[in-house]
């Protein structure tokens, strides 16, 4: 498993911002209960993902939130690594450029593609929204129904989001 540390802080830092929201705080509320001093500015990227939150800080600004920092950690981990966002599919390309089945050769042939992209500098999961299942479906001659059902077998993972 890779991982793809811009998704990561994106995902804490919209984590961390949903806690503060939650409580009705603004970030300068925040701010005044964080026994460093940091600016407003620093808060407002670590919640866009922007910037690297050391993990001193972010068990600082979890204390501050009343929140168990690890907690913290293990849903920005469900989100990242198991949960698939709403409306999208989640599949492994290794799995897909490795498929045999006819009708997915236009699939097989994007998969291998962004594969060399990558280059093994990022991870071989992808998401697709579906439009863009729509689109491989129609290249691929088949209904979008059929394809989601083909890319979750292929990938052995109940990837559609809720």
């Amino acid at each position: 498993m890779r991982l793809d540390i811009a998704t990561y802080q994106r995902v804490l830092g919209d984590e961390l911002r949903r806690l503060r929201k939650q409580r009705g705080w603004t970030r300068r509320d925040l701010n005044h209960r964080l026994q460093s001093d940091i600016s407003l500015q620093t808060l407002a990227t670590y919640e866009l993902g922007t910037r690297q939150c050391s993990v001193v800080r972010l068990v600082e600004i979890c204390l501050a939130l009343d929140e168990v920092p690890h907690e913290v950690l293990a849903r920005v981990h469900q989100r990242v690594f198991l949960d698939a966002p709403v409306g999208r599919i989640r599949i492994d390309l290794r799995k897909v450029a490795r498929d045999s089945q006819p009708e997915l050769l236009p699939l097989r042939r994007w998969a291998k593609g962004k594969l060399a992209e990558f280059n093994g500098h990022q991870a071989a999961e992808v998401s697709l929204d579906i439009s863009a299942l729509e689109r491989m479906a129609e290249l691929c001659g088949l209904e979008t129904v059929e394809l989601i059902g083909r890319l979750r077998t292929i990938s052995g993972m109940a990837g559609v989001g809720e």
